[in-house]
């Protein structure tokens, strides 16, 4: 027949009506016409005609000289006594084709978001069952005829508890992975300032140092500055990247975080279970690739740039270009008449 009547949601009242009209010898829904036994059970006039040549292969046709024979109910096992029309001698039941009729049109509807998914390999069958082996959810067909035979299975039910019970896991594993995160955010984040402050304070000290000797410590003074403001934009820089990638990924885990809180909501065991296994190992690969990388303790110390200027301040006043010999032999002459000059109290100062 080309009506199946497993399209209907688990549990509804459709499905315990499709159940009521089942013929027990072919398991299918009846085929009209349908024809009801003194014993008030309802059967395929086909498969009841079936079943009664079977067991009473003398009756050839309903128009046969011979007379009826014995047709026992495959439900209750009452034995009826048929006359020469066999089957066709049974009275239709007209109410039960009425319903079969209803019954269709109502499963003839388009299905809506949320009913029960179907089996890809059997259109027609329900997504019943789980395989454990493959770790799909899938349909009975799968199990008796199809990929799935030789595989262990579930009941949905078991496995669905199960994989949400481990979703919700995952869950409170990325949620307190991004407190972790966050918590190492704030953590850079007073690193990058506590940085800045002590950078800071690196370069008041050093220009306090260097105030004594601005006229002769200028120069060297700014190159130290660039060293440390270097310095400076290398480790903010970094620091910087480092909260510029755990950013990233908080905001990755938080779209991970409700994309498993939609899942979560999902009410159907079988729609659940197609994205569940997915979700979660997308959960714990990312939850394994997000050990980014951290500052070591102390990073953020610019203690390597204090300078102490007391004993270096001789060495500075002597500075000077290199001199060829000639006028190495100059300044020796100069200095000698600046020796012999020289008076007792009185100071000689370099010129400007």
């Amino acid at each position: 027949m080309d009506f199946q009547p497993s399209i209907l949601r688990d549990g509804s009242p459709m499905e315990s009506l499709e159940k009521q009209l089942l013929c027990p010898i072919c398991l299918e829904m009846f085929s009209k016409p349908v024809v009801i036994l003194p014993c008030q059970h309802n059967l395929c006039r086909k498969c009841a005609n079936d079943v009664f040549q079977a067991a009473n292969p003398c009756w050839q046709s309903r128009g046969s000289i011979i007379p009826g024979g014995r047709f026992r109910c495959p439900s209750c096992r009452h034995e009826v006594l048929l006359d020469r029309h066999g089957v066709y001698g049974l009275q239709r039941n007209l109410l039960v084709e009425n319903i079969i009729d209803i019954y269709k049109q109502e499963c003839s509807r388009p299905l809506k978001k949320g009913e029960h998914p179907m089996c890809k390999e059997h259109e027609d069958e329900r997504i019943n069952i789980y395989c454990v082996t493959c770790e799909v959810p899938t349909c009975s067909m799968c199990k008796v005829f199809g990929a799935h035979k030789d595989c262990e299975v579930a009941p949905l039910q078991s496995v669905f508890q199960g994989q949400k019970s481990e979703l919700n896991n995952c869950i409170s594993m990325l949620v307190a992975g991004n407190d972790r995160i966050q918590t190492i955010i704030s953590q850079l984040e007073d690193s990058c300032r506590s940085t800045e402050e002590n950078s800071e304070a690196a370069k008041r000290e050093l220009c306090a140092r260097f105030d004594a000797f601005m006229a002769l410590l200028e120069e060297k003074k700014m190159e130290l500055l660039g060293r440390i403001g270097r310095e400076q934009e290398d480790k903010t820089g970094f620091v910087q990247g480092l909260i510029h990638k755990y950013k990233e990924q908080l905001e990755k885990s938080s779209r991970l975080v409700e994309t498993a809180i939609q899942a979560m909501e999902e009410t159907g065991e079988a729609t659940f279970l197609m994205n569940a296994k997915q979700l979660i190992k997308t959960i714990v690969e990312a939850s394994k690739g997000g050990r980014l990388e951290k500052i070591e303790q102390g990073y953020e110390s610019m203690d390597a740039f204090s300078v102490s200027l007391d004993h270096l301040a001789d060495a500075v006043r002597a500075l000077d270009f290199e001199a060829d010999e000639e006028d190495e032999e100059f300044y020796e002459e100069v200095e000698e008449e600046t020796e012999g000059d020289s008076a007792p109290g009185r100071m000689v100062t370099a010129p400007q």
